[in-house]
C-alpha cells in the first residue's frame, strides 16, 4: 500500500492492477451481496473541452465499461463543465437532485467543489475523484502517478540538452491551471529534476489550462529573456505546448528549443515527429475510464472485496486522510518510441499522424 499527499510529488510506480487479475473480478470473488443490480445510474462530470481526451476518449471509454458491466442496463448521466466551476456546481446539484447512484468527478476547482461533494455524500451518494483529487469527503479516487508525469518531463528535458547541461541554461515553466491539483503536482516533481541544473528565468501558472494564454505567457517570457536565450520550455501539456510554438513562431524562431508535454495529443505527436516538441506524456486513457467505471459500479453494488481490490494505494488531500486510490502508471513519448506506445495501444493509426503535411518526417524516422 503506497500513501501519498496532494502536496507532495510522488515517485514510485504503482502496481498495474490488471496484471494481478483483479480488474476482471467476478460477483463470485465478493462475499458482499450488492447493494443495487445493473439497473444504476451513474454521474460522470468531466472539466473541460480544451482538452481532447475528455470527448474523444474519457467519456466514451467509461461510458462503455459501465454499460458492459452492466449488462447494458446501467446509464452514465454525463455533464462538461466547459472550465466553469460555478456550472460544474450546478451540474453537480443536478445529478443531488436527481438521486443518481453514484457520482465520478473531474473537478475545475478542487477546493470549491468540496461543499458540493458534501452534499452528495449527505444525500447517500459516494463521489470517486477522477484524474484530479477533489476536497471534500470523498470515497475514492483515481488518476495516473502525477508525481512520476512531472519527474518524467523534468528528466525528458534535462535529456534533450545530451548531457551538456549548465546551470546558466535558462528554462521557462509553462505550469498549469492554479486551481488544479495535479498541475501543482507536476510543477513539484518537475522541479524536483531540474532545480540546480538550469535556470528556471520564468514560471507562470497557466489559466485554465488555455493554449491561448500560454501563448500569451510564452510571448512575455521571449520578451523578458529574449528568444535566443531561451534553452528549453518545461510545458505541463499538449495543448499549451502548441500555443508556446505559436508565441515562439511569431517571434521569429525558425530552430525551436526543447519543449515538453503531456496527454499525446494528436497534434503533439505529429509536433514531436517533426520536431516541433521533444516529447510527450502517454497516459493510457481508456485503461484510466475503464477502470473508473469499474471502481463505481463495484461501489453502489456493495462489491466490496474488489473495489478493495482496486484501490490499493492511499492519498491525502487538504481535507481528507487515507483515501483510497488508484495510481496508473505513464511513460514518455519521444520520436523513437511512437509505434510502442501509441500505435500499438491503437491510441492511433500510422495514418492518423503521418498525414501528407507530416509524411517526409514520418518517413525520416521510419514510422510507416
Amino acid at each position: 500500500m503506497r500513501r501519498i499527499a496532494i502536496s507532495v510529488a510522488a515517485t514510485s510506480m504503482s502496481v498495474m492492477l490488471a496484471g494481478c487479475g483483479v480488474l476482471n473480478a467476478t460477483d463470485t470473488s465478493d462475499e458482499a451481496s450488492p447493494a443495487k443490480g445493473d439497473d444504476i445510474t451513474v454521474g460522470l462530470l468531466l472539466p473541460e473541452k480544451a482538452n481532447t481526451r475528455y470527448e474523444q476518449f474519457d467519456y466514451p471509454f467509461f461510458k462503455e465499461k459501465v454499460e458492459s458491466l452492466t449488462n447494458e442496463k446501467g446509464k452514465v448521466d454525463y455533464a462538461n463543465a466547459e472550465a466553469d466551476a460555478d456550472k460544474q456546481a450546478s451540474q453537480m446539484q443536478r445529478m443531488v437532485d436527481d438521486e443518481v447512484d453514484v457520482i465520478v468527478l473531474d473537478a475545475v476547482d478542487s477546493k470549491a467543489i468540496a461543499d458540493s461533494v458534501q452534499k452528495a455524500k449527505d444525500a447517500g451518494i459516494p463521489v470517486i475523484a477522477y484524474d484530479r483529487l477533489a476536497e471534500g469527503p470523498i470515497d475514492a479516487y483515481i488518476s495516473f502517478d502525477n508525481g512520476l508525469v512531472g519527474e518524467v518531463q523534468g528528466r525528458s528535458l534535462l535529456e534533450s540538452f545530451g548531457g551538456d547541461v549548465s546551470i546558466t541554461d535558462k528554462i521557462v515553466m509553462m505550469n498549469g491551471s492554479s486551481t488544479d491539483p495535479n498541475a501543482k503536482q507536476f510543477k513539484a516533481a518537475a522541479l524536483s529534476e531540474l532545480k540546480g541544473k538550469v535556470t528556471i528565468a520564468k514560471s507562470f501558472d497557466t489559466k485554465d489550462w488555455k493554449p491561448e494564454n500560454a501563448e500569451a505567457n510564452m510571448t512575455e517570457a521571449i520578451n523578458a529573456i529574449g528568444a535566443d536565450n531561451i534553452a528549453a520550455v518545461y510545458s505541463a501539456n499538449d495543448g499549451m505546448a502548441g500555443g508556446i510554438v505559436k508565441a515562439l513562431r511569431a517571434a521569429g524562431v525558425t530552430d525551436l528549443p526543447p519543449i515538453t508535454g503531456q496527454d499525446a495529443e494528436l497534434a503533439a505527436v505529429q509536433r514531436i515527429v517533426a520536431g516541433e516538441q521533444y516529447m510527450s506524456v502517454y497516459k493510457s486513457y481508456p485503461e484510466e475510464a475503464q477502470n473508473a467505471a469499474e471502481m463505481a459500479v463495484a461501489r453502489v453494488q456493495g462489491r466490496d472485496i474488489q473495489f478493495d481490490a482496486l484501490t490499493r494505494d492511499r492519498v491525502d488531500s487538504p481535507t481528507q486522510q487515507d483515501i483510497p486510490a488508484q495510481l496508473v502508471p505513464v511513460v514518455a513519448l519521444t520520436k523513437d518510441n511512437i509505434e510502442d506506445t501509441v500505435i500499438a495501444d491503437e491510441f492511433f493509426q500510422v495514418s492518423d499522424i503521418c498525414t501528407a503535411e507530416f509524411k517526409t518526417a514520418c518517413a525520416a524516422i521510419k514510422l510507416k
